[in-house]
């Protein structure tokens, strides 16, 4: 895909939004995820009785698009289901980390209104591969 626009990732985390499974908390989240050569993976978030073995949007397209052999990362759009601007929790801001501490976050309302954040903004201290 090429020529993605801020807005059209966004627009794609909307649509992934639909695909939520999110019985328990009613919060639907969609993530589209960049990556270096122009493809687009998205996630959702997927709840489950047993909490933890949840898993959110970011982690769920990140996850998809490192099954499909990509590694290089540029941008990530994450759209909640509120009028409140979504980011990423501390397990997703530590998990997109791993492959890109400077990756440009697109954080979305439900209107589409999103904000720019760089992941390094968002984690502060990051722990890495080089922390090792």
């Amino acid at each position: 895909m090429e020529n993605v626009t801020d807005e059209l990732l966004v627009k794609k985390a909307l649509e992934a939004r639909a695909n939520s499974y999110s019985p328990y908390s009613k919060y639907r989240v969609g993530a589209a995820l960049l990556c270096d050569d122009g493809t687009v993976y998205t996630g959702c978030n997927v709840e489950n009785a047993s909490y933890p073995c949840g898993i959110c949007a970011e982690r769920n397209a990140m996850s998809s698009a490192v099954s499909g052999g990509h590694r290089s990362f540029s941008k990530i759009a994450i759209a909640g289901s509120s009028d409140v601007i979504c980011t990423p929790c501390g397990m997703c801001r530590q998990f997109m980390y791993e492959f890109n501490p400077g990756l440009t976050v697109l954080c979305a309302a439900n209107d589409g209104r999103f904000e720019t954040h760089s992941l390094k903004e968002l984690l502060v201290g990051g722990f890495g591969p080089e922390s090792l």
